[in-house]
């Protein structure tokens, strides 16, 4: 399910987690119309999904992230 879950595009990311959910998603899309079509048609279509649950980040704190998207190179 994860390695098919990385093939769709619009899914940048896939882990593996401990706790209340198997697996977790981070999808990249350029609005919430294609976030509704890729959670509930294509990822709520797979058999081997019980179960979604959408939680939309508002800002990132990750240094990583913000370095990559505004950093210019050397």
């Amino acid at each position: 399910t994860a390695n098919n879950l990385a093939e769709i595009e619009g899914i940048s990311e896939v882990y593996s987690v401990g706790g209340r959910f198997d697996l977790v998603a981070i999808i990249r899309v350029p609005s919430n119309e294609a976030m509704a079509d890729l959670v509930t048609r294509q990822m709520a279509g797979m058999d081997s999904i019980a179960h979604t649950e959408t939680l939309l980040a508002f800002q990132s704190f990750s240094k990583h992230d913000l370095e990559s998207m505004f950093s210019i190179g050397n």
